[in-house]
């Protein structure tokens, strides 16, 4: 009896120990504190917690949450941010380290924002430490608006920089992120933005496994990623959001991802919503359909207003109390691992502003490339002009340099500004006198010359024109029809014409003629490349960019940045913008010579490669990098590999790639560990990857290396 006594009283300690337990002591784990928070959650609570604003639940003590923010380049649509260059610019550096320092700021920049907001009692979208960023698709075609939120048209260099800046923004310091990152969208997405709620991405095995996939797999095995967004399009006749295959089989099954499954925002809606004037996939009944398929299987968060349909489905019992619980305890751990409901708050000290303008300058200096430099104009020495003209619909505008999903730039300097305040650090003999004007639109006829605008351009030695496009022509979705641009994305990928034709009469004048383009992806630009004296891509570079060409221009910097995507010569040479077959894409399978391929970028300086050596043991490539050339110079090594005997298989494929500095007249040696799934080859018959005996050859600098 006495054993009987002291058992009883054992358990009612035990019982009482575990209820005074709290999901706010930072003492237990993140998995005890989800579970005591998920035990004292009503079914009602549960379900609002699976939609992306999270209502409050006063009783805990629990503040409502948004889950939707944004940090494509710098923490977005939340007031005054440091706006970095768009990832496009920052694949252009080839400095996955430099992008995952950044990422690191971003997240910085963030938590001060996420405590300020806490403390006015702002709760909404845009407001939270979780983002939906970065997009990793693959720029599989340079008409997509939305390219230049991309990292490129490499699967290597995508997940290169993708998983850098996952790994910045999810930084840890005692348990805890700065916050969470979420790639997207999975998966095959990159265009037609027009009709991209009812698009069927239709692609074969090969494609899909060799192209479409890769990025996403590198980031899930190279990082901790949060969060993965599944797109809006149809995979192969399934949507994307409600796709087994796809979420369930390859990224929870054969990947081993455990983090959370978030839709697109209103992505559900296209699965079941009739609409006339947009079309839609409608693949499901009723909403409430929509909602089992989706939460019914992997998904655990829906960005969107679909709580009443998951409600209706939960209470029609189409999905089970525990797959509730499931998901409510991935969306607990995740607001935990982030100390959202810690007694004291992390990382609550405050950055410093300064170091984040000096990262937007860096990054903008890194990734602008140098195309042509005819006769070696460039850098330019102010002493030899004394007058120089800066015309062109981009020279002046700060609304182009941030690009899309920004944030408002505290300071912003246009390129025409940087020139001049460059102009105006010089001595003032030497100080040429600046002739502006925008001398035309980007694409209409709307804006005209001043009378006497070619009399000034005749006065004028030099003539530096700012164009290409701007965000407020390409971009998501967007409600633009104009000659060239449908819907965000652009129907031809010539430079517009009334630009061409502004260049073709100024070089008339027989002036020097250096043009900036500025643009979100390649634009062809055949004449003038033929025609003018020097071409440099600066992309949309950010808060920074007039001072970082400035300092290009004028030889404070040497040009380093290589092309992320390739430049094709004109809009024939790509196949139909809705096929998502990869013949005669990028640089990986075209085989006629485009106008400047991926990878491509001019220096002040000259590179030479040497002593390659290759070791089959470990896989390891070592070559030489020699400067010859007369000034200090960062070269970015790349290395490329493909397999002869694999007739379907890349013309060749990006392996490696390491950012160097090398002064003048001095020589580094660089190495790289080739990755065993380079040397697999995809078979068609049984659509997976298998290692044969094969004849590889890798490409490095101009040469060539055969692998016996």
């Amino acid at each position: 009896m006495k054993k009987v006594f002291v058992s009883i009283i054992t358990v009612v300690i035990a019982f009482c120990a575990v209820a005074q337990q709290d999901f706010r002591d930072p003492s237990l784990s993140i998995d005890e504190r989800a579970q005591l928070l998920l035990n004292q959650l009503t079914l009602e609570e549960k379900l609002g917690m699976m939609e992306h604003q999270n209502p409050a639940v006063e009783r805990l003590g629990i503040p409502a949450y948004s889950w939707w923010n944004e940090a494509l380049h710098g923490v977005a649509r939340n007031g005054y941010a440091t706006v970095y260059p768009m990832p496009i610019a920052l694949a252009a550096t080839f400095d996955d380290k430099a992008v995952q320092e950044m990422f690191g700021m971003v997240a910085d920049e963030a938590r001060m924002k996420y405590y300020r907001a806490q403390q006015a009692g702002q709760y909404g979208d845009y407001t939270g430490l979780t983002f939906f960023t970065p997009n990793i698709n693959i720029f599989r075609d340079p008409r997509w608006g939305r390219g230049m939120e991309t990292y490129g048209e490499d699967p290597y260099l995508t997940g290169r920089m993708g998983a850098a800046c996952v790994n910045g923004l999810q930084q840890k310091s005692n348990g805890r992120y700065k916050s969470l990152a979420c790639i997207k969208h999975f998966a095959v997405h990159s265009g037609p933005e027009a009709d991209r709620h009812s698009f069927d991405a239709t692609v074969s095995g090969r494609a899909f496994w060799t192209t479409y996939l890769p990025a996403f797999k590198y980031v899930v095995d190279h990082s901790d990623v949060s969060m993965v967004m599944c797109g809006y399009n149809r995979l192969n006749g399934v949507p994307c959001c409600t796709n087994e295959s796809l979420l369930v089989q390859i990224l929870r099954d054969q990947w081993g991802y455990d983090g959370l499954f978030v839709t697109d925002c209103w992505a559900l809606n296209d699965c079941w919503e009739r609409d006339k004037v947009i079309p839609r996939h409608e693949t499901h009944a009723t909403a409430s359909d929509a909602a089992a398929a989706a939460f019914g299987s992997v998904i655990d968060l829906e960005c969107g207003s679909g709580l009443n349909a998951l409600k209706e489905a939960y209470y029609k019992g189409m999905i089970p109390k525990d797959i509730i619980d499931n998901h409510v305890l991935k969306i607990l751990k995740a607001r935990l691992a982030l100390g959202m409901f810690d007694p004291q708050q992390p990382f609550w000290k405050l950055p410093d502003t300064a170091t984040f303008d000096k990262m937007a300058l860096k990054m903008a200096q890194k990734s602008i490339v140098l195309l042509q430099n005819r006769n070696e104009i460039l850098p330019l020495q102010p002493e030899k002009y004394k007058r120089i003209a800066i015309v062109g619909p981009n020279a002046a505008d700060s609304v182009m340099l941030c690009g899309n999903y920004n944030g408002t730039p505290r300071h912003a300097v246009t390129i025409y500004e940087g020139i001049v305040n460059y102009i105006n650090t010089l001595p003032a003999k030497e100080r040429p006198q600046i002739y502006f004007d925008t001398a035309c639109h980007h694409v209409d006829g709307k804006y005209r010359p001043p009378r006497d605008f070619d009399k000034q351009i005749a006065k004028c030695d030099l003539v530096i024109f700012v164009g290409g496009l701007s965000p407020e022509l390409e971009g998501e979705e967007l409600k633009v029809e104009m000659d060239g641009f449908h819907g965000g994305d652009r129907t031809t990928i010539d430079l517009p014409r009334i630009q061409e034709g502004m260049l073709m009469k100024i070089k008339k004048m027989g002036k020097p003629v250096v043009f900036v383009l500025c643009s979100g992806g390649a634009v062809a630009v055949d004449w003038e490349d033929q025609n003018l004296d020097a071409v440099l891509a600066g992309w949309y570079g950010g808060q920074a960019a007039g001072t970082a060409m400035a300092d290009v221009l004028f030889g404070k910097i040497n040009p380093s940045g290589k092309l992320p995507v390739t430049f094709y010569s004109s809009s024939n040479e790509l196949p139909p913008f809705d096929s998502y077959e990869m013949e005669n894409r990028t640089y990986r399978f075209m085989t006629e010579k485009p106008l400047y391929p991926f990878g491509y970028g001019l220096s002040y300086t000259q590179f030479e490669y040497e002593n390659a050596k290759y070791d089959p043991a470990g896989r390891v490539f070592t070559c030489k990098i020699n400067n010859v050339g007369k000034y200090n110079g960062e070269e970015v090594a790349q290395l490329y590999m493909t397999n002869k005997d694999d007739k379907q298989g890349p013309v060749k494929t990006l392996v490696g790639f390491k950012r160097v500095f090398v002064p003048a007249g001095k020589s580094v040696t660089v190495s790289f560990q080739v990755d065993d799934e380079f040397f697999q080859t995809f078979s068609d018959e049984r659509q997976h990857f298998e290692i044969h005996p094969g004849h590889f050859v890798f490409y490095y600098g101009d040469k060539v290396m055969e692998v016996k």
